[in-house]
């Protein structure tokens, strides 16, 4: 069984699947290891040789942070973020939800002179049409 970044590699899989066991470690950037370090994908992990592992382990270790060091990163990042009173989704460039999921979900409550339908009179009682006509801050 080899043991890479301190992760115990199942021996019973391929090179290619077992590097992804590495917290950090996909199978996009599992292929590129495999490729650069010249070992053959489909091999078993128990069938490495020890040269081999070697070869990968030195690979990923200068290529940047896996495992425990990715993790302590990433929850420094979100640590940060919380601090500055952001979300820690904030971090995305894009909004995470820029109108209603359904149509009938209205970012603000009924009844306010946001531009919810047309208030009628009804037998002396106002009645408020349902659904949200406002689309980005002008009525349609």
């Amino acid at each position: 069984m080899a043991r890479i970044s301190g992760v115990d590699l199942p021996a019973r899989k391929r090179a290619e699947i077992g590097l992804t066991y590495i917290y950090g470690i996909g199978r996009t950037r599992s292929k590129s290891i495999l490729y650069r370090t010249g070992v053959d994908a489909d091999k078993k992990i128990a069938d490495l040789t020890e040269e081999e592992v070697n070869k990968i382990r030195t690979l990923i270790e200068s290529e940047g942070s896996v495992e425990g060091d990715l993790r302590k990163e990433m929850s420094l990042n979100i640590k940060r973020l919380m601090e500055m009173g952001l979300p820690w989704s904030a971090a995305s460039p894009w909004p995470a939800r820029p109108w209603p999921a359904y149509p009938h979900q209205c970012p603000h409550p009924q009844g306010t002179a946001q531009g919810h339908g047309d208030q009628q009179e009804e037998g002396g009682r106002e009645v408020i049409a349902s659904g949200c006509r406002r689309i980005n801050g002008k009525r349609s």
